[in-house]
């Protein structure tokens, strides 16, 4: 687990292989900004986000990040464009090498994909 700022960061693989995933469940049982590793897809990193209010602006070096929204809105700055808003049900993948920060004007829920060893905070 890491505790950077506000932030409730677990990478610990939670559920694993032939476990049920209960995002309800983990929603109504954490605040934001709360953010947990739910299982692993060959290389890949299937986290949940729970956000409220704005994250660092990062960066990770070596790995994309995909967004995918269940609830809420989130607001995706990305350095030299312009805001992407994402509602429920929408998507984004921020490529590796480009510093973005994720911003939520509400609570919101959000799965992210990424590789196996992605630091959440940035490199």
């Amino acid at each position: 687990m890491t505790e950077d700022k506000n932030y409730n960061i677990h990478t610990d693989n939670k559920y694993g292989f032939l476990n049920l995933i209960d995002i309800p469940r983990e929603v109504a049982s954490n605040n934001p900004w709360f953010n947990q590793t739910l299982t692993t897809v060959n290389d890949a990193v299937v986290r949940l986000g729970i956000f409220q209010g704005d994250f660092h602006w990062h960066k990770h070096i070596e790995q994309d990040e995909m967004f995918l929204v269940l609830e809420g809105q989130l607001l995706l700055d990305i350095e030299g464009k312009e805001t992407v808003e994402l509602n429920q049900h929408q998507g984004y993948t921020v490529p590796k090498g480009i510093t973005h920060r994720p911003r939520s004007p509400q609570k919101s829920v959000v799965l992210m994909i990424e590789r196996q060893g992605v630091v959440p905070t940035g490199d």
